[in-house]
C-alpha cells in the first residue's frame, strides 16, 4: 500500500510549489485532501502523478499543477460562494471547500454525482452541496457566485453560466482551440466578463461546452 500522505507532500513540493503557487490556503488544502479517495479504486496508485486522471465519461481530475494554478489566480476567500462545474468524484470541491464558505458542485453524471456526495461525506467535508444537473446550465438557484471554476476545457461558454458570476466575481476555465488550450481568468465588471490569459493547459471538453460544428459543402 503506497504511503499516500507522503505522496501528497511530494506532490505539493515537486508539482504545486514549483508552479508559482504560493497562497497558503491552497497549499494547506492540497496537503489535507486525500486525492486518492476521489479517484476510482483502480487508479489510486496513480492519484499523485503529475497529469490528469481519467474518470471516464469525458471527466478528469485535473493535473495538480493546472488546478492549483487556477486556484492561485482565483484567490478564493473564506466568505465566498463557489460554483464548481464538472466536479467528477468530488476532489476539486473538497479542496475548494477548505478555502471557501460554501461550494455548489455540479455533475451531470448521476453515478458520479452520487459518488462525489459520498466521497465528500466520508472526507468530513460539510460545506459542499452536490447537484446532478446539466453542466451548461450551472446552478442558478444557488447563485450568483463569487467564483466559478470549470474542471475541464470549453470551446464556448454559455451565457447561462456567465450570468451566474456575481458582479465583481471571477471565473476561470481552460479555453480550447484545436489542440491548443489556455487558462483564462474572467472578471465581472459592470455586468460584462473581462478576460485575461493566464497560462497554457489542456483538458477534455466538458459536455455542453463544445463549439457548434459547421459543415461546408
Amino acid at each position: 500500500m503506497p504511503n499516500f500522505s507522503q505522496l501528497r507532500t511530494t506532490m505539493v513540493d515537486t508539482q504545486v510549489r514549483p508552479s508559482d503557487v504560493t497562497k497558503f490556503p491552497i497549499i494547506q488544502a492540497m496537503l489535507n485532501v486525500p486525492r486518492e479517495a476521489f479517484v476510482p479504486a483502480s487508479k489510486r496508485d496513480a492519484a499523485y502523478v503529475g497529469e490528469h486522471i481519467d474518470l471516464g465519461r469525458g471527466r478528469v481530475v485535473l493535473d495538480p499543477r493546472v488546478f492549483a494554478k487556477m486556484l492561485e489566480e482565483l484567490d478564493i476567500q473564506s466568505n465566498e460562494l463557489v460554483l464548481d462545474l464538472g466536479a467528477g468524484l468530488g476532489y476539486s470541491s473538497a479542496v475548494i471547500a477548505h478555502m471557501a464558505e460554501a461550494v455548489i458542485a455540479v455533475e451531470d453524471d448521476a453515478d458520479m454525482a452520487a459518488a462525489a456526495a459520498n466521497n465528500l461525506m466520508d472526507a468530513g467535508v460539510d460545506n459542499v452541496v452536490v447537484e446532478c444537473a446539466t453542466l451548461a446550465d450551472g446552478a442558478p438557484q444557488h447563485g450568483p457566485y463569487d467564483v466559478v471554476i470549470l474542471q475541464g476545457a470549453v470551446e464556448t461558454l454559455p451565457d447561462a453560466v456567465l450570468s451566474q458570476v456575481k458582479s465583481g466575481g471571477r471565473i476561470a476555465c481552460i479555453f480550447l482551440d484545436g489542440a491548443l488550450g489556455i487558462v483564462k481568468l474572467g472578471y465581472n465588471i459592470n455586468g460584462e466578463i473581462n478576460w485575461r490569459p493566464s497560462f497554457n493547459a489542456t483538458a477534455p471538453v466538458l459536455s455542453g461546452f463544445e463549439a457548434e460544428k459547421t459543415f461546408a459543402l
